[in-house]
């Protein structure tokens, strides 16, 4: 499964591709940063991220994407910009009928370390174990990238609970992290919605 993660920003906009295979082995097949200048404006920015967008997705082909969740504890400047790039993230994918998911920075840390509140330096670390690489990935932003489209294959190609989302033997570590902090996250949006 070839994977396209996307971490969203206005200014950087982190595009990581990886191939994962069903022995959850992950590969390497392309990392970028994305930037606009603030100068510019919002939308020769958005039209710029579209247009660099659509031609990874042409060059690569993924078969899936997968792309940060916005978070609304952010400061407002910061959201808007982030939703506006997932719209325009998601916008790309639909041309060219592909799926996609987006996953919370809680699931995305848990898929790749182990723990749902690990820090970016953790991630950068685990990443690169995971795909093999001699360094972390930098900036920051192509290292989230990575670790998205990592959670999404991992959480689409293993099965890591069953029917009724129990946690089964074949679930590793990681995954039972990872369930716990989806539960965790999905309990906290319940909670927020009065649900």
């Amino acid at each position: 499964m070839r994977v396209l993660g996307i971490d969203p920003g206005l200014t950087r906009c982190g595009v990581g591709i990886v191939d994962v295979g069903a022995d959850r082995r992950a590969t390497l097949v392309h990392v970028t940063v994305i930037r606009t200048h603030p100068q510019t404006a919002l939308e020769k920015r958005l039209l710029a991220i579209g247009t660099e967008l659509d031609d990874l997705l042409a060059t690569w082909n993924p078969h899936a994407v997968a792309i940060e969740r916005v978070f609304a504890q952010q400061n407002v400047s910061t959201v808007m910009g982030t939703a506006q790039v997932s719209g325009v993230a998601l916008q790309a994918a639909a041309k060219r009928g592909l799926p996609v998911e987006m996953h919370t920075p809680s699931e995305v840390k848990a898929a790749v370390s182990g723990y749902g509140s690990a820090d970016k330096t953790q991630v950068a670390t685990m990443v690169a174990r995971i795909l093999g690489l001699a360094e972390a990935p930098k900036p920051a932003d192509a290292a989230d990238a990575l670790a998205i489209a990592i959670c999404h294959a991992w959480r689409r190609g293993s099965p890591t609970a069953d029917a009724a989302g129990a946690v089964t033997s074949a679930t590793t570590p990681a995954q039972r992290a990872w369930l716990a902090a989806e539960r965790a996250a999905k309990s906290d949006v319940d909670r927020r919605l009065g649900r």
